[in-house]
């Protein structure tokens, strides 16, 4: 297998590290094409895959391309691909808000992947999920499912519309974790707590909670209720969120974080 990553951003170099650790492919059949002189640079120092500054016609040898660039930026890159791309070449975008249809559209191609990654994919421990154009087979499935599982895990989706959906959830997901986290870190200092002390704590809380959460048959509720007496602490930091509408409010961010995302969707087409 042969892939070509279009992009050498975040993404594109952790799909790009993650192959070669999987043994997925071998650093003379990986090729990443990165405008930017510094970004060239760093990765000929890391010496993960052949590079190149410009699309030109080697990308026509490539099994796999992945469009890793923004999705403002694609767009002043079709008319390059056009010329180059084979019919039997598997595309996957991770382009957040450009649809399968449109990206068919654009580049006159069918065979199109769209997924959605996110950033602790860099340490593989992403979650992303993928939808793929009608006409594709089993097996591309599995090939999509197993490069994209190794930065982490993967969940097939039927319905494209739902990525939008998956974009609120899991791709801008990290973001609010981290919010939650910096208030309880600042609530700690209030309390008297010097920050790299109260950090320590609320981090480690955090990540004792998800193994619970990861091991556990119990329902959210019973967990919050194991840790909840009647009458304590817990008890009265949750009624102050349930008095604030926190709950409530968690809901109605996520769903405008879709709701964008569906405006970005019908801006790209």
């Amino acid at each position: 297998m042969r892939i070509a990553i279009l992009g050498g951003g975040n993404m594109g170099t952790t799909y790009a590290k993650a192959f070669v650790r999987s043994s997925i492919v071998k650093t003379g059949d990986l090729l990443i094409i990165e405008k930017h002189p510094e970004k060239r640079k760093s990765l000929r120092e890391e010496g993960v895959a052949d590079l190149k500054e410009e699309i030109n016609e080697s990308l026509s040898t490539y099994d796999i391309l992945i469009v890793a660039v923004k999705p403002q930026d694609f767009k002043s890159l079709v008319p390059d691909l056009i010329k180059v791309i084979k019919p039997n070449q598997l595309i996957i975008s991770i382009m957040a808000g450009i649809t399968i249809s449109t990206i068919q559209t654009l580049l006159k191609h069918d065979k199109i992947v769209r997924a959605m990654p996110n950033t602790p994919a860099q340490l593989g421990f992403g979650i992303t999920a993928f939808t793929v154009c009608k006409d594709a087979s089993l097996d591309q499935i599995s090939i999509v499912d197993t490069l994209l599982e190794t930065t982490g895990k993967a969940i097939f989706m039927k319905d494209e519309e739902l990525l939008d959906a998956v974009t609120a959830l899991s791709g801008s997901g990290p973001a609010y974790y981290y919010y939650f986290v910096k208030h309880m870190i600042e609530a700690g200092k209030q309390m008297g707590m010097e920050e790299p002390v109260a950090a320590m704590l609320v981090k480690q809380t955090m990540l004792g909670a998800f193994q619970i959460m990861s091991n556990s048959k119990d329902s959210l509720d019973d967990m919050i209720k194991a840790v909840a007496s009647k009458g304590g602490t817990t008890e009265a930091a949750l009624n102050s969120f349930e008095k604030s509408n926190v709950g409530q409010d968690i809901i109605e961010a996520l769903k405008s974080a879709e709701k964008r995302a569906k405006e970005l969707s019908r801006e790209s087409a």
